[in-house]
């Protein structure tokens, strides 16, 4: 089982807000989650005026051994106007424009969708239950 929890977080001259959401997939061959501005597409949905989320922005697939990865996907511009990085523990790493990367297996941890021009992001938590 794969749990995702989203929170959207946006600075302000009056403080911080932030919306909260919850999805989960079972570790079958072939499930999916995504994180983007596209309902119909995905269970986690950023607010549809945060355009440095694509449309499908992150996508969390179960491989054939029950191992989870996730990758950013490309969207309709040549250069993002987000960066993204994975957290685990004390562990930090860009994820690249279009790259790929393993979860840990039993693990949890953090991927960070950072807007580059305003103090806003994504927070995508997840745990990877065996």
């Amino acid at each position: 089982m794969l749990e995702l929890t989203m929170a959207t977080v946006a600075a302000a001259e009056e403080g911080a807000t932030a919306g909260m959401q919850m999805a989960d997939a079972p570790s079958e061959p072939g499930a999916v989650l995504r994180v983007g501005r596209d309902r119909a597409l995905c269970r986690l949905v950023t607010p549809e005026d945060w355009l440095f989320v694509s449309r499908v922005h992150l996508e969390f697939q179960c491989g054939s051994e029950g191992t989870w990865q996730v990758t950013w996907l490309r969207g309709s511009q040549a250069d993002p106007s987000s960066e993204v990085r994975l957290v685990v523990g004390e562990y930090a790493q860009p994820l690249a424009y279009g790259g790929t990367v393993t979860l840990p297996r039993g693990g949890n941890g953090e991927i960070v969708v950072r807007d580059r021009t305003a103090p806003r992001s994504v927070n995508v938590g997840f745990y990877h239950e065996f």
